[in-house]
């Protein structure tokens, strides 16, 4: 039964995620991507800290598979949110004017 609850709470999880995000004004994303790369860095570390206790190799297979996804959720986060605030510049113009 432990499975069930693992799997309804993802879900839960997903889809309220899903809601909060959906919901959020474009002029927030910037901050709201700031605070979702901390959250990303977490996940990142508790990914590495469940690779370093498994024992066997399927354990060990998924662990280094959220390991390589964690860090590039992570790296991405930071790319979009540079991106995002390149956006907000001033564009200078050629020509000194």
């Amino acid at each position: 039964m432990d499975g069930f609850v693992a799997l309804y709470i993802f879900v839960l999880a997903a889809f309220t995620g899903y809601e909060i995000i959906g919901r959020v004004p474009v002029i927030l994303h910037t901050p709201l991507m700031s605070g979702s790369n901390f959250v990303h860095g977490i996940v990142l570390v508790g990914a590495m800290v469940v690779l370093g206790h498994a024992d066997t190799t399927l354990e060990k297979a998924v662990g280094f598979l959220a390991v390589l996804m964690g860090a590039g959720n992570a790296a991405g986060g930071y790319v979009v949110t540079e991106r995002m605030l390149e956006m907000f510049k001033r564009s200078r113009k050629e020509g000194g004017a």
